[in-house]
């Protein structure tokens, strides 16, 4: 990739220097983007249009169709997905996934109706709740999954919510979650459908499933398209090859009402779709389309690759997870707080993984990650392991890097937040906003959500505990941000007058 400088005449680093800079260090990325920079498209042939995308920002000019309205060449896009896919309707998203969230379940849920939904469900799925007047009923993921993360949600746990709440229009679902653990959804879809219910399931993460599964079955869990969801919702731009904001909604069956869909992606997405994200839509799916077989058996035996070679790095400990895991998400310690060997992996190896949470490191692959990158990532792990040894010796050398920490485990704090059934009462109309040390015992008014990863400790209309209250700290102390803090240390609440 050419050198990229950008000269400005402020004294405060702007945010193209940042990015010309970060790009100049030649850095791997274990983070979302799934095609992890430019050089992934010049490969494959891409380099000369993606040079010249400034010229491609056009609105809806003769020729270019509508994204609300598809009849063209949006409407030819869409069919290529729904082939690629084996699904009967896919519609493109610029606003992320979470546009496709927020527009399934408005569309399937009634103004005021009721969803079953699971607790750890990314927050613009809480967002939709709250839009749509939606009461939640919370189906909790499995506390007994290996590495303290939250597990899958249980086809028997459905069933169970669904005698209880018949009334419901819906069940919705992350599959897999941010760690990689998917659920049984071809269980779920028949407990759902046996009681008339419509499955909406955010594949976010897993966009990459159903072309594993088509090229190495068994490899990583089934897709939820081929497990009987009728709305799957997937960011290509995760894993796969298009950018930041692009996805694709896919609907599998007849339960789902299209014109509904249709109006509520409108209702819900930009009315100036751009057609340089769209273009990286038509770009991915030409490389899936020319690519995937090789493309996924080389994302495959780098994946092996890593496993076999990191084996022997001492103290290095990568979650193996029981079945139903997708190995494409690298989950470990290594003697170290996640935010320590997070920030050496950074500073000192050029390598950025995708989140930390406690003891935990996620490194999350994608289609682009050559064998060079794996190289650098297990290098790395046994540079951090060999100093870490050398700062333990007696005398040894004081490594600011990898000083032992007793950093709190804001992964195990976050697990048990996320199964603890908390108590709760009608979403809070009237709020105030209190420390937050003083807010056990109250009513809670505006979701606490640690991002990454996206999944909210605390919602509205949930009790505050200090268990909760302590979970918060130690995302915080872990150096996690968590939205919904106000004013520094403070919380939004109900009054008590409410």
């Amino acid at each position: 990739m050419a050198k990229i400088t950008i000269r400005t005449k402020h004294e405060e680093p702007t945010l193209t220097a940042f990015l010309a800079s970060h790009a100049a260090q030649n850095p791997v990325s274990f983070h979302m983007q799934g095609h992890k920079g430019f050089a992934f498209y010049e490969r494959l042939g891409f380099g000369n249009f993606l040079s010249g995308l400034a010229d491609c920002d056009i609105t809806e000019i003769t020729g270019a169709d509508n994204l609300f309205r598809a009849q063209g060449v949006l409407a030819d896009l869409g069919a290529r997905y729904a082939a690629l896919y084996g699904v009967r309707h896919s519609r493109m998203l610029v606003n992320g996934s979470s546009g496709g969230i927020l527009a399934a379940m408005l569309a399937v849920v009634p103004r005021g109706g009721k969803l079953i939904m699971a607790r750890n469900s990314h927050k613009s799925a809480f967002n939709a709740l709250t839009l749509g007047d939606v009461a939640p009923v919370y189906a909790y993921p499995d506390a007994d999954y290996a590495g303290g993360i939250a597990g899958p949600i249980r086809a028997d746990e459905i069933a169970r919510l669904i005698s209880e709440h018949p009334d419901a229009a819906a069940v919705m679902l992350p599959s897999p979650n941010y760690y990689g653990v998917c659920s049984d959804c071809a269980a779920i879809a028949d407990v759902a459908h046996r009681a008339g219910m419509i499955l909406i399931v955010d594949q976010a993460h897993g966009a990459h499933l159903r072309f594993f599964e088509r090229e190495h079955p068994g490899f990583l869990p089934q897709s939820a398209e081929s497990a009987g969801a009728d709305i799957s919702v997937n960011s290509t731009h995760k894993t796969l090859g298009s950018w930041t904001q692009s996805a694709v909604m896919n609907v599998q069956s007849d339960r789902v009402d299209m014109d509904a869909i249709d109006d509520k992606l409108q209702c819900v997405e930009t009315t100036s779709p751009s057609y340089a994200l769209m273009s990286t839509l038509d770009i991915n799916a030409q490389i899936l389309e020319r690519h995937r077989s090789a493309l996924m058996d080389e994302w495959r035996r780098n994946i092996e690759y890593f496993h076999k070679t990191s084996r022997n790095v001492r103290g290095l400990r990568v979650l193996a997870p029981k079945d139903g895991y997708d190995c494409t998400k690298i989950v470990f310690s290594l003697s170290r707080s996640g935010c320590e060997i997070k920030r050496t992996l950074e500073d000192v190896y050029g390598v950025y993984p995708e989140l930390h949470s406690g003891d935990l490191v996620m490194c999350m692959t994608g289609v682009g990650n050559t064998r060079a990158h794996y190289r650098r990532l297990v290098s790395a792990l046994r540079g951090i392991s060999a100093a870490a040894r050398d700062s333990d010796k007696p005398n040894g050398p004081n490594n600011p890097q990898c000083v032992r920490t007793q950093a709190p485990r804001a992964d195990a704090a976050a697990a048990s937040c996320w199964n603890n059934r908390n108590e709760t009462r009608p979403v809070p109309r009237k709020t105030e906003c209190v420390p937050l040390g003083k807010a056990a015992g109250r009513v809670c008014a505006q979701s606490l959500v640690p991002y990454p990863p996206g999944i909210p400790l605390i919602c509205p209309g949930e009790i505050f505990t200090r268990q909760t209250i302590d979970c918060v700290r130690a995302f915080r102390a872990d150096a996690v941000a968590v939205l919904g803090i106000v004013n520094g240390d403070a919380v939004r609440v109900g009054t008590d007058d409410d």
